[in-house]
């Protein structure tokens, strides 16, 4: 038998670790079987959002059921942290007798920890491959054969990879036998957060397959003009989906190109907007697996570790919990708290406010946000915190400071997202929406809090800390 160990790839489709066993088994008249380990301290430890657990262990229920169509048997074992991982499977795998171990390769450095364990500790041959990547780590390199540090060499050396070379999908496998009898996880009744957000996030593949086909068909050749625009439905709303692994990134780079006729390869052409976010996380998903310090709270450029970050509790709660007197930033953490969900300019909003008005680090916000996000993925959470705090991997990011105020003017000019998410500026009218303290009265005046800090001040006091660093701020 040929055991397939899913992670965070729960998906049929576009699933090479899958694709390698069912062709293993198939040559030696075998079976294949299939596990996952539920491993719920580590997740927690790993800061794991309760409805993104819940996301995950009610997508495991029907990849269970559809494997089961396809005469594969799915084990879930119990192994609360990674630690008891390699006993517990060296235990299915005595048990099944099974010939090989088949899993797609993690990026994470504490995930990679564990897999050499299991490789160590069982019996029988591990065969990871790549997976989570059109290209995998490593595939894109400079001239001197090192990773990239800044986003756009990568791009074009992406971008060339792909016109050389391409890509490939693999279908989902053919039956492997008579379907099997399937007993799904007996999970509690949802709390009301959870039926909530997960109303948006139905977990099966076909449901994920079809919001693809859909923004594709319909919206991504306007993504570049809508994509900042909160208060639009115009992204394309797979987050999740990728960060679970209910969708590969070929399957979206497939559909865009099936859209098209061809990839866009330049800004000029249509499409390319939504393309290069793919490859943003391309690029921050190889970075994390380059750079196994950015998996352990370290900042990618290691000079900017000495930064003075306040610790202020209070105003790390303010923040959390959208009390900040900045609207955009109030509604954003507020529709974070009670959807588990943001829109992608709004973290870079309220990342900015954290960590260039508020001067908190932002570990604390990375962490935080881990703990809401039902999309919560270590790598796209890492790299869009770094950039925007001025630690990661970019050109000269210092000096990069939102203005809380213009941002939301520009990007919800007419405040129809604050409206949505902050009760209190319900009637404020949009000429007022953005700095409602200024002249205008209105109901939630005295319940919704005047700014927390200046921003202009809190701005220039940012870049001080930078230039102050021992090495120069002008070396970030």
């Amino acid at each position: 038998m040929q055991l397939v160990w899913f992670r965070q790839d729960l998906r049929l489709v576009d699933h090479p670790a899958l694709h390698a066993a069912v062709q293993q088994a198939r040559a030696q008249g075998e079976a294949v079987e299939a596990v996952f380990v539920i491993s719920r301290a580590q997740w927690r430890h790993h800061h794991m959002a309760s409805v993104r657990e819940r996301f995950l262990l009610e997508r495991l229920n029907v990849l269970g059921a559809e494997l089961a169509r396809r005469g594969i048997r799915l084990h879930l074992v119990e192994a609360p942290w990674f630690a008891e991982v390699p006993a517990a499977l060296a235990a299915l795998v005595r048990e099944r007798g099974a010939r090989a171990l088949h899993a797609m390769s993690a990026i994470e450095i504490d995930e990679r920890r564990r897999d050499e364990a299991v490789s160590a500790h069982l019996s029988v041959p591990c065969r990871f491959v790549p997976g989570c990547c059109v290209l995998p780590p490593g595939r894109v390199l400079t001239g001197k054969g090192e990773p990239f540090k800044v986003f756009t060499p990568f791009s074009r050396a992406w971008l060339r990879e792909i016109a050389a070379h391409g890509y490939s999908l693999y279908r989902a496998p053919e039956p492997m036998g008579a379907p099997l009898g399937w007993q799904p996880l007996s999970l509690p009744a949802r709390s009301a957060h959870e039926t909530r957000t997960l109303r948006d996030w139905p977990v099966h593949e076909g449901a994920a397959e079809a919001r693809l086909r859909e923004f594709i068909d319909d919206a991504v050749l306007e993504y570049g003009a809508r994509r900042d625009l909160p208060a639009e439905p115009g992204t394309s709303r797979l987050s999740a989906y990728l960060a679970a692994g209910i969708l590969s990134p070929r399957q979206c780079l497939a559909a865009l190109h099936s859209r098209l006729g061809t990839l866009p390869l330049t800004r000029d052409e249509p499409g390319f907007a939504w393309l290069n976010e793919l490859i943003w996380r391309e690029f921050y998903r190889h970075l994390l697996a380059l750079e196994p310090r950015l998996s352990m709270n370290q900042p990618f450029q290691l000079h900017t570790r000495a930064l003075a970050w306040r610790h202020d509790e209070q105003a790390f709660a303010a923040w959390c919990e959208g009390r900040t007197g900045y609207p955009i930033v109030d509604a954003a953490m507020r529709c974070l708290k009670q959807t588990g969900w943001m829109h992608n300019r709004l973290r870079m909003i309220v990342a900015s406010f954290l960590t260039k008005d508020l001067h908190l680090s932002w570990q604390r916000g990375e962490a935080y946000f881990m703990s809401q996000l039902i999309d919560g993925d270590l790598a796209a959470n890492n790299g869009g915190w770094q950039w925007a705090a001025g630690t990661g991997a970019d050109a000269a990011p210092y000096f990069r400071v939102f203005n809380p105020t213009t941002q939301g003017q520009k990007f919800d000019p007419q405040g129809d997202f604050i409206r949505r998410w902050v009760e209190e500026l319900a009637d404020v009218p949009a000429t007022c929406i953005h700095t409602p303290h200024d002249g205008w009265r209105h109901k939630g005046r005295e319940a919704y809090p005047s700014p927390m800090v200046d921003h202009a001040v809190a701005r220039l006091q940012a870049i001080a800390m930078f230039r102050q660093l021992p090495t120069g701020g002008d070396e970030a």
